[in-house]
């Protein structure tokens, strides 16, 4: 099998916005919006200011999904990478997909004299996800996420129709 790395183009967006939502049902039992969703993939889409997707394909169709958004560390005066959106369908995993994504991404990052690391938020209860991450060689950078989510209060679980 062969696994193709390759940008999300502007007609992926309906695929990507897919995977999301199953991401968040799998990892979260959330169900997200779909308009939002797919708005918010479209958006990102469009703009490579706000970050960039990239999908794996197996004989040419999409097996998997990860993208980036940017932190500026002022402390490093550099860019911090953070992965976001890791999906691999659940007839693609175990099957070298993530680690293939993963790599890409390392890859373009170090290449990249910007940006001075990777980071990810995954899950507390995700502990398969923890593992995974930890193999590819990331570890637990001793921070907690916190938030105030001033657009979402209470919407991300619910589907508007």
């Amino acid at each position: 099998m062969s696994i193709e790395i390759r940008p999300a183009r502007p007609d992926d967006a309906l695929v990507i916005a897919r995977f999301n939502a199953a991401l968040a049902s799998e990892s979260e039992a959330r169900t997200l919006d779909m308009s939002r969703l797919q708005n918010g993939v479209e958006a990102l889409l469009s703009d490579s200011g706000k970050g960039r997707y990239w999908l794996a394909e197996v004989d040419g169709h999409v097996a998997g999904q990860i993208s980036v958004t940017y932190e500026w560390s002022d402390w490093r005066n550099a860019v911090f990478w953070w992965i976001q959106s890791v999906y691999v369908p659940p007839e693609h995993r175990s099957a070298g997909v993530f680690r293939a994504l993963y790599a890409h991404v390392e890859e373009l990052a170090q290449k990249d004299d910007s940006v001075c690391g990777i980071r990810l938020y995954v899950d507390h209860d995700n502990k398969r996800a923890q593992d995974i991450y930890r193999h590819v060689g990331l570890d637990v950078a001793g921070y907690e996420v916190m938030e105030l989510d001033y657009r979402n209060r209470g919407k991300l679980d619910v589907e508007e129709r």
